[in-house]
C-alpha cells in the first residue's frame, strides 16, 4: 500500500473515495469545499433517514452518483470529542480500509479535520496508519494463485493525507513513518503465527530470527543447538522436544544501541515458542490441537519487535530469548511422572506434558537472569486456557511483584490500547506445585491456573524484576473484536513493549 501526504486542497483532488468523520456535538456537516451543496445537503438528509448519530464505530458507505472526482463517501462516526485520540484514529482507519475494500476502489484521502482535530497529530496519523496496514492485514500464502491475484485486484492501493499546513504535515510524516514501522512489525508477527506448523517449526524460527540481524541493524543473533543447550544445563526443554523429529534449539537476540550511555538499561524479552503443541503423551483432544500452531506468538511478538527495533534509536540494550520446542508424542517423548532439571538446578516433576509451554520458560528465563543479569525481564507466553475463562479472549493477564515494573507495561498497554488487566501473583498459592519427589511440579490443579504457572516461572527469575504476560487469550482471533484485528494472529504485545521500550 502506498501511503501520500499531499499539500493541495481536497477540493481539486479526485479519489474513488473520502472518508470524512461526524462528531456527536457538533451539528453534521458533510463535503464543506469539495462536493456541490445540494450533494452535502443529499448526504445528510440519507445520513438522517438511516438513523446515522455520530456513535463511535458507525460507518456509513454512500455512492455519489454522477460527481466526477469522488465516487464514494464513507462516513464514520467519531463519537465525543473528548474521546477524540489515537486509538479512535486506529479504529477509523481500520474500519475505513475494510468498507473500501468491501467496494472495491484503489484509492483513498483522509478529509483533513480528522488529524487536525487529533490531541496530538502526529500520534494521531500514527494510529491512523497502524489502522490501515492492520486492517487490511490478509494472510493468503497458503490460497491459490488465482485466489491471491483475485484479493490485489480489489485491494485498496493508494491512502491520501491532505495538509495545508507545512508544520502539520511533518507532524504527519513522523506519525507516517512511525505507524508504517509499528504495522510491519504487527505483520511479521501475525504472519509468523498464522504459518502452519509444518512451515514454522524450530529450525524456521532461528532461521527468522537470524535474518534480522545483520550489518547495519545493530542486531546480532545466536542459536544454540541441543548439544549447547545440554552443556548449559537445559535438560528440562530438550525433554520437552524429545518426541519431536526437529531439534529444540535456544535462539539469543540482541539489540545494540548506535550511541551508549552510562545509565544503559538492559532489558529481556523472553517469549515461548512451541511451534506445535499436540499435548505430549497427555494427548490434547482433536479440537484443542488445531490452531496449536499459535503456541509460538509470545515468540513470534519478541521477533516483531526486534524488526522494529533498528529503526527506532533507543538507547536501551534488548535481549530476545526464546527457545524453539515442538510438544509431539512418540517413543521416546517425554512422560507424566519424569523428573527433569531447569539451567539453574532446579528439578521438576512432569505431572502434565501438556503443561509444557513453562518448562522451556522456566530455561529461558533461568538463562536471561543468570546469563545477561537484565534491569527486567519480561514474558509472554501462550500460558494457560485458565486465562481465557478468567478475562476473555481480548484481555491479557499480567503478574508481576515489581510496582515500577507493573506501572511501566501498563501505562505503555494504555498508550497501545492492548488491553490488560493485572491478577495478583498470590504467594500461598505456591503450596499447590510443591512435588513430593522434587523440587517443583509444573501443574498445581485448575482452580487458579493462571496464577500457579505464573508462580512456577517466578522460581527462575533469581529475584530481578520481572513481568509475565499471559497472551493465550488475544495472540489469536476468531471473531474480529477489535477494527484493526482480523482472523488469526493478531501480533498482541509487539506495539505494547515497542511503547515500553520508547519510554524508557
Amino acid at each position: 500500500m502506498r501511503f501520500e501526504i499531499t499539500g493541495e486542497a481536497l477540493e481539486s483532488l479526485s479519489a474513488d473515495a473520502v472518508v470524512e468523520g461526524l462528531y456527536q456535538e457538533d451539528e453534521p456537516k458533510i463535503g464543506e469545499g469539495y462536493l456541490p451543496p445540494e450533494l452535502g445537503k443529499a448526504v445528510l438528509s440519507e445520513l438522517k433517514r438511516r438513523q446515522f448519530d455520530s456513535k463511535e464505530g458507525e460507518v456509513c458507505v454512500l455512492p455519489l452518483l454522477g460527481n466526477k472526482k469522488i465516487k464514494y463517501l464513507i462516513v464514520v462516526g467519531v463519537g465525543k470529542k473528548r474521546n477524540y485520540e489515537q486509538d479512535q484514529l486506529r479504529s477509523i482507519g481500520a474500519k475505513a480500509v475494510k468498507a473500501a475494500n468491501g467496494i472495491k476502489i484503489k484509492k483513498l484521502i483522509f478529509h483533513p479535520d480528522l488529524i487536525k482535530r487529533a490531541k496530538d497529530v502526529a500520534e494521531g496519523v500514527q494510529g491512523l496508519t497502524e489502522g490501515v496496514e492492520l486492517g487490511s492485514y490478509n494472510f493468503s500464502s497458503y490460497k491459490k494463485h488465482t485466489a491471491q491475484e483475485g484479493a490485489k485486484k480489489h485491494k485498496l492501493e493508494d491512502v491520501v493525507f491532505v495538509s495545508l499546513d507545512r508544520q502539520i504535515k511533518s507532524k504527519i510524516e513522523k506519525g507516517l513513518e512511525t505507524g508504517k514501522m509499528a504495522s510491519e512489525a504487527v505483520c511479521l508477527a501475525r504472519d509468523l503465527v498464522n504459518t502452519p506448523s509444518m512451515d514454522m517449526h524450530p529450525d524456521q524460527m532461528a532461521f527468522v530470527a537470524q535474518s534480522l540481524a545483520g550489518r547495519g541493524t545493530g542486531i546480532t543473533c545466536k542459536v544454540i543447538d541441543k548439544t549447547g543447550m545440554e552443556k548449559l544445563g537445559m535438560r528440562a526443554s530438550i525433554a520437552v522436544g524429545q518426541g519431536s523429529v526437529f531439534e529444540t534449539k535456544l535462539i539469543h537476540l540482541v539489540y545494540h544501541p548506535a550511541t551508549k550511555k552510562k545509565d544503559l538499561k538492559k532489558i529481556a524479552l523472553v517469549g515461548k515458542a512451541v511451534t506445535f503443541d499436540s499435548g505430549g503423551l497427555s494427548l490434547k483432544s482433536a479440537e484443542h490441537m488445531i490452531d496449536m500452531k499459535i503456541d509460538m506468538a509470545g515468540a513470534a511478538s519478541v521477533l516483531g519487535v526486534f524488526k522494529a527495533l533498528p529503526h527506532l534509536n533507543l538507547n536501551v540494550e534488548v535481549h530476545g530469548v526464546f527457545i524453539a520446542v515442538e510438544n509431539m508424542p512418540s517413543g521416546s517423548a517425554y512422560r507424566p511422572g519424569d523428573v527433569v532439571s531447569a539451567m539453574d538446578g532446579t528439578t521438576i516433576e512432569v505431572e502434565n506434558t501438556d503443561a509444557e509451554g513453562r518448562i522451556t520458560l522456566a530455561d529461558a528465563i533461568a538463562y536471561s537472569a543468570l546469563k545477561i543479569k537484565p534491569d527486567a525481564i519480561i514474558d509472554l507466553a501462550t500460558l494457560t486456557g485458565a486465562v481465557i475463562i478468567a478475562l476473555g479472549s481480548d484481555v491479557t493477564a499480567l503478574l508481576s511483584s515489581n510496582k515500577e515494573l507493573k506501572s511501566a507495561l501498563i501505562n505503555a498497554a494504555n498508550s497501545a490500547h492492548e488491553s490488560m488487566w493485572e491478577l495478583p501473583l498470590y504467594q500461598p498459592y505456591k503450596d499447590l506445585i510443591k512435588s513430593k519427589i522434587a523440587d517443583v511440579k509444573n501443574v498445581g490443579g485448575r482452580p487458579g491456573g493462571v496464577i500457579t504457572a505464573a508462580l512456577f516461572l517466578e522460581k527462575f527469575t533469581h529475584n530481578i524484576p520481572w513481568a509475565h504476560l499471559d497472551i493465550a487469550g488475544p495472540s489469536y482471533c476468531e471473531k474480529e473484536t477489535r477494527p484493526e484485528w482480523v482472523i488469526g494472529g493478531t501480533g498482541w504485545g509487539v506495539r505494547l513493549l515497542l511503547n515500553y521500550l520508547k519510554n524508557l
